[in-house]
């Protein structure tokens, strides 16, 4: 049997290895993809960490997955060898919960995550089920598309969904990894963008992604307007404190927003294609996963880190 290359944590709390596995055959409704690139994301600290209850390791990580279908499994139509896909954080949904019968897959009680319910993107190839496939547009290289599936996909739904209109003020909060796709995004939507930051060392890049105005502040809920919305998009351990007098005068509200299903990943890659929207990224080489997953936990890259095979 043919071998490949997979980065994967053994334990929990335990260090990345690179180990050879045989490559998996597809079985009834899953694909397999030959993985092209795969975005290191924090969240795959929950793998790495053992934070989710029920992960089964070893587990290679990985939700930011751009690559080509290599093979098909039984009962798979729509989807044909060659075809270039993503798969982001939503993995698949059971389809009979109360959220799947009502629509809301992204909600799905048993919903199916890369990289922590079955094996993700850390793999030079990896088996997935077709529910979670997202179409990826030929032009746009692998290395940059693979953030836009949870980060890209993330803060273009977040903004989507907010209810603002084209010309309405938007704050974005930190020139990070998700903040600086959320000005990109939101200056294509054509609001006006103020982006948010703490210290002057990031204002002209705010500008550079299409920010019009930079404000140095720590400041959130007090800086919304009248019938301002509050989106939190990431998901950071400490809580958010909030005076209910700041929500009832005013009729303001903080809502929050994760990610999408596949056919928002779709609109994601679509929009990012025409408009030009694309993460800033550092790469590396699989066999360095542990580097880069480091890289990433220390946030000092700029702005998401990128493992290509």
């Amino acid at each position: 049997m043919a071998k490949m290359k997979v980065a994967q944590v053994p334990k929990p709390g335990a260090d990345f290895e690179i180990v050879e596995r045989e490559i998996p055959s597809p079985t009834a409704g899953h694909v397999r993809i030959r993985v092209q690139a795969c975005g290191i994301c924090h969240s795959d600290f929950i793998t790495k960490e053992g934070l989710f209850p029920g992960i089964q390791y070893p587990r290679a990580p990985g939700h930011e997955v751009a690559g080509v279908i290599d093979d098909v499994g039984a009962g798979v139509t729509g989807w044909k060898k060659g075809q270039r896909v993503g798969v982001g954080w939503h993995g698949g949904q059971d389809g009979t919960c109360i959220a799947c019968r009502r629509g809301d897959f992204a909600n799905c009680l048993n919903l199916k995550i890369p990289g922590i319910s079955y094996d993700g993107g850390y793999q030079e190839y990896m088996l997935a089920p077709v529910e979670a496939l997202a179409a990826m547009p030929e032009s746009l290289d692998p290395a940059e598309a693979s953030p836009l599936m949870c980060a890209g996909i993330t803060t273009f739904n977040a903004l989507r969904h907010s209810g603002a209109m084209p010309a309405d003020l938007v704050a974005v909060q930190g020139v990070g990894g998700l903040g600086h796709l959320g000005i990109q995004f939101a200056s294509k939507f054509g609001y006006k963008v103020a982006a948010i930051g703490r210290g002057p060392e990031n204002a002209a890049l705010a500008r550079k992604l299409g920010a019009h105005v930079y404000i140095d502040s720590k400041e959130l809920t007090g800086g919304l307007g009248l019938n301002g919305k509050l989106v939190i998009v990431g998901a950071p351990s400490e809580p958010i404190e909030v005076s209910p007098l700041q929500l009832l005068f005013g009729r303001r509200s903080v809502k929050g927003w994760s990610s999408g299903i596949p056919t928002d990943s779709e609109d994601t890659l679509r929009f990012a294609e025409l408009t030009g929207v694309r993460p800033m990224i550092e790469k590396y080489p699989l066999e360095k996963a542990g580097e880069a997953y480091a890289r990433m936990m220390s946030g000092k890259a700029e702005f998401r880190v990128v493992l290509t095979m």
